[in-house]
């Protein structure tokens, strides 16, 4: 049976060696119970999977997971690039296209979700659409991202990040990215997403164009 791994933290110790050994204990053992977590939906599906049994097989106390998850749809769902994303979109030139700053920080995502193993992307895609607590969890936690995208897009512009214009820029990306997730498990994964991604910000970024008769 092919071994499934945790999504790959971008805060590894491996990565990180400055962070001190309390934090670098803490992202191992999110990682455990990510691993634990997708090991288990594997073998006996997600509705099966108790947070029970994801602490005895990461080996930590039903509460030490909770306290890092609040819920198990958080294990399924939670990553740390939001923070690096953000990193990444204030760093840009702010002489630099809106949309061409967003192409730039959405590939640096990609190519951080492309060191993951590649059965975990799919899996979370597919629960996403499959479950309903994981994708009610999931709308949620976009929110939380495009709190987060407000105030870069907030900053760039000099716009309130609570004006409706802002608003509405940030959750248009927020939803075309989740949309791009969710035709992509829809569609048997078939396709590259980096190329589905391109496609849906081609759309954000020039509109629909009417397509051609007979096309």
């Amino acid at each position: 049976m092919t071994r499934m791994t945790a999504a790959r933290s971008p805060y590894s110790p491996a990565d990180r060696p400055r962070l001190g050994l309390r934090e670098r204990k803490k992202i191992k053992t999110r990682e455990a119970i990510r691993a634990a977590t997708y090991a288990l939906i594997r073998e006996q599906g997600y509705d099966a999977t108790t947070i029970e049994q994801i602490a005895d097989r990461a080996e930590v106390s039903p509460s030490t997971v909770f306290r890092y998850f609040p819920t198990k749809e958080d294990i399924v769902l939670t990553d740390e690039y939001d923070p690096l994303m953000l990193e990444a979109l204030r760093a840009r030139p702010e002489d630099e296209p809106w949309m061409d700053s967003i192409r730039y920080v959405m590939g640096k995502a990609l190519d951080l979700s492309e060191q993951e193993d590649p059965e975990v992307l799919r899996l979370r895609a597919h629960l996403g659409v499959q479950v309903p607590a994981i994708r009610s969890r999931y709308f949620e936690s976009m929110s939380e991202t495009g709190r987060l995208l407000r105030q870069a897009l907030a900053e760039r512009t000099g716009r309130d990040p609570e004006s409706l214009e802002v608003r509405v820029c940030a959750m248009a990306l927020i939803g075309g990215m989740m949309e791009v997730s969710m035709y992509w498990a829809e569609n048997g994964f078939d396709g590259e997403l980096r190329d589905l991604m391109e496609r849906a910000l081609d759309v954000m970024e020039h509109g629909l164009e009417r397509k051609p008769e007979g096309s």
